[in-house]
Formats: C-alpha cells, sequence, structure tokens
C-alpha cells in the first residue's frame, strides 16, 4: 500500500486527537499498513514495524539529532530554540565521543547494590502514598491516583537520590510538565515559549543546586558525580556545566515517563474485569504485567534519529542526514512481533521496545520497574477490590505521553 501524503497527515491528526491518545491502535495498525517506513510530510520516515525500529535503535550508525547535525539543517528555527539548544547538550542527544565521557561518568547507576538501598526508601514512600490515597478515597469515595501517587514517588525517589529538598518537588514537576513542549514531534511556537520559560526555571535550579553541594557535600549522588568530574575535567566551569547538564536531564527523564507507566499499569489492569483480583492471587506475575503495560501504551511514543551513513532500512534507500521516527507503540503492537497485540496478556512473554535500544537504553528502566514493583505490590494487597472511576485523561501531546488524571475508587 503506497502512503501518500494527506493520508499521513489524517493519521498524525488523530494520533494528537482525544480519540488517539486514548486509543492509538488502530491507527498504528493504519500506518503500519502504509509499509515499516512511512515517509513524513515534512520530510524524513515515520518507523511503523518492530523490526525495522529494532534495527534503527540498535545500529550504531544512527545517530541522535546532535549539535553538529542541526547546524547542517536548512530550518533551524525549531533547533535554535532556547529549550532546544538546552536538551541538545543532555545525555539523550549526544553521540559518541561525548556521550561515552558522560555516560561512563555516571557508572553503573542502578547496579544490584543502588537498587537494593532504594528499594526500602521507595517502599517506605509507596505506603505513605497509599495512605494518602485511601484517606482521600475513604472521605470522598474516590481519589486521583496521577495526582496522589504516580506523580509523586517518582520525585521523591529522585529528589532523596539527589537530596532536593521536599519543599521544592512540585516546582520541578511543574517546570518539567512545561519543559517537555519542546520535545515534541512539531512543536508550536506557542510550546516552544512555554518550554524556554521553564528551561530557564531548570538551569536556575539545578546550577544553584550544584553550586549548593559544591560548598556541602553530602552522602548523596550529586556529590559523588563533583568528585568524579573533578578528576575527568580539569575546568571547573566546564565541570559544573556537565554536571548541571546530567542532574537536570536524569532528574526531568525519571519523572513524566515513570509516573506515566505507573497510572498506565493500573489503569489496564483495572479495565479488564477479573485481572486485578487475578494477579492479587498471583503476585509472581507482577513483573510480566509491568511488562505488559510497558509494550501496551509506552511512556515514550516516539523518538528521533539521523542516519550517520547512507543506508537502508526495511529495503528503503535513507540518504544520509535523514531523520526517522521510531514508533515505540507501533512496533510494540506489530503482530508480526507480538501476537493478538491488542489483547492486554500479562502471560504473553512479549518483546518491546519502550526503554528504546542501543548505546541510548533507558538509564533508569531498571528503577522504573522497582518503583512499578512496589507500588503494584503494595496496591494489590492494600486494595483488593479497586476500580476505575471513568477512563484516564491525557495531556495532548504525541511523544511524551502522559496520564493528567486517573479517578479510582475502593
Amino acid at each position: 500500500m503506497t502512503a501518500d501524503r494527506r493520508t499521513v497527515i489524517s493519521l498524525l491528526q488523530r494520533l494528537r486527537s482525544a480519540e488517539g491518545l486514548a486509543d492509538p491502535l488502530p491507527i498504528y495498525d493504519e500506518l503500519r499498513a502504509l509499509g515499516d517506513l512511512v515517509p513524513a510530510p515534512w520530510g524524513g520516515y515515520l518507523v511503523t514495524g518492530f523490526d525495522a525500529c529494532n534495527e534503527v535503535l540498535r545500529d550504531r550508525n544512527w545517530l541522535v539529532p546532535d549539535f553538529a547535525w542541526q547546524e547542517r539543517q536548512v530550518d533551524t528555527d525549531r533547533w535554535h530554540a532556547p529549550a532546544t539548544q538546552e536538551m541538545s547538550r543532555t545525555l539523550s542527544r549526544l553521540n559518541a565521543p561525548e556521550h561515552t565521557r558522560q555516560r561512563r561518568s555516571l557508572g553503573n547507576l542502578f547496579d544490584r547494590q543502588a537498587l537494593q538501598d532504594l528499594a526500602l526508601r521507595i517502599d517506605a514512600d509507596v505506603t505513605r502514598l497509599l495512605d494518602d490515597l485511601e484517606h482521600r478515597i475513604r472521605d470522598f469515595g474516590t481519589g486521583d491516583l496521577v495526582a496522589l501517587v504516580s506523580e509523586q514517588l517518582p520525585i521523591s525517589t529522585v529528589g532523596h537520590w539527589l537530596d532536593i529538598p521536599s519543599a521544592d518537588y512540585p516546582h520541578l514537576l511543574e517546570i518539567t510538565h512545561n519543559q517537555v513542549h519542546a520535545q515534541e514531534l512539531l512543536p508550536t511556537k506557542s510550546q516552544l515559549a512555554v518550554s524556554a520559560d521553564a528551561t530557564v526555571h531548570l538551569r536556575r535550579y539545578f546550577t544553584g543546586l550544584v553550586r549548593q553541594r559544591r560548598r556541602r557535600p553530602g552522602e548523596d549522588v550529586l556529590s559523588r558525580w563533583i568528585s568524579t568530574w573533578d578528576q575527568l575535567e580539569p575546568d571547573r566551569a566546564a565541570a559544573d556545566q556537565a554536571l548541571y547538564e546530567l542532574t537536570m536531564f536524569v532528574t526531568i527523564a525519571s519523572l513524566e515517563t515513570t509516573a506515566t507507566l505507573l497510572s498506565t499499569m493500573v489503569w489496564l489492569l483495572l479495565r479488564t474485569p477479573g485481572l486485578w483480583g487475578w494477579l492479587r492471587d498471583h503476585p509472581a506475575h507482577i513483573d510480566a504485567a509491568i511488562d505488559e503495560a510497558l509494550r501496551y501504551d509506552p511512556p515514550v511514543r516516539l523518538n528521533s534519529r539521523v542516519a550517520g551513513l547512507d543506508t537502508v532500512v526495511a529495503g528503503v534507500p535513507i540518504p544520509k542526514d535523514t531523520m526517522v521516527y521510531v514508533m515505540y507503540g507501533s512496533a510494540n503492537h506489530d503482530p508480526r512481533r507480538n501476537r493478538n497485540p491488542r489483547a492486554f496478556e500479562i502471560l504473553r512473554g512479549g518483546t518491546n521496545l519502550s526503554f528504546g535500544g542501543g548505546m541510548h537504553y533507558c538509564l533508569g528502566s531498571a528503577l522504573a520497574r522497582l518503583e512499578s514493583r512496589s507500588l503494584l505490590g503494595q496496591m494489590l494487597r492494600r486494595f483488593p477490590t479497586l476500580q476505575a472511576v471513568g477512563r484516564p485523561s491525557y495531556a495532548a501531546r504525541m511523544v511524551f505521553h502522559r496520564v493528567t488524571s486517573l479517578e479510582i475508587s475502593a
């Protein structure tokens, strides 16, 4: 089937709509029917099939759109936007060798010992947040899982990890929600303006945090990074710039994505009659339920890569510097990889690309799983008759999928 421009535009508009945000699966099917690589109306390609997406993510000849690539573009308005420029200095927009240098400076962030150290704190945070949820449901009949739990757990985790005052959490959540507009597929000027303002606040906050931690180092991870970068980089200003970028990136990367995973997994379990009770009786399958939630509705629905060389993907010649958009959600629902992909099946044992692949595989994947496991395990025990009150609400975004509310009752 050939992909004409009008058809693709219509499908993308539907993905942005309330219908597409709530249930993109029929649209993914239509996109894949157009081919594993679908020409994007503005240039480049949408990569829709699992194998093609996997190839792009894992092949080292595929790069992220860094500053060098941006400077070669004709239309540079978007790439020169302040928020875009700021994110282009972070780990997710660096290629080797700078990516390798910064990545190694972090060490093994979430090895077994680090996760063990975090687990007790996360369990305690989950208990505290579920106490708040239980009180809300008792007093009012329902409670918003997103506002009371899903958004609070990741910021509590990373806040403790970096020794950030809890009084600052609401501010960090707000500016993170605003900053990610710059990472949308085709951000509008107004969205870029909102992101630019949020970027100013992020820079002010995290440069201040680095300065403060230099004056009063502690046992937190930022203090350890400062020690590492002082050995790596003799220029103190350059070291502090790198520390700001790493700390800011790790923080914002761990908030919205994990919050969405937490809300989505609960919603997917509650919307299928009997599944919540079944998993409560079979808690050994909690990890499988988390994997299936990641496959079914990934927190990041698409990401971009550029061809480092002339290449071919799924039989399509791709010239050097061409941008492609890896569609995680569509790939996860490719029936050639996962049978009956529209069914939410905990025991399917399927595969997904929701944490990416290759050198840019998600650094926080183990932490996100740990938080999800703790939350789901405690919720199943504490709320055996949990129910969703209506459907979730979503932010009008295509890239960083965000659940904004999910009312539940017990």
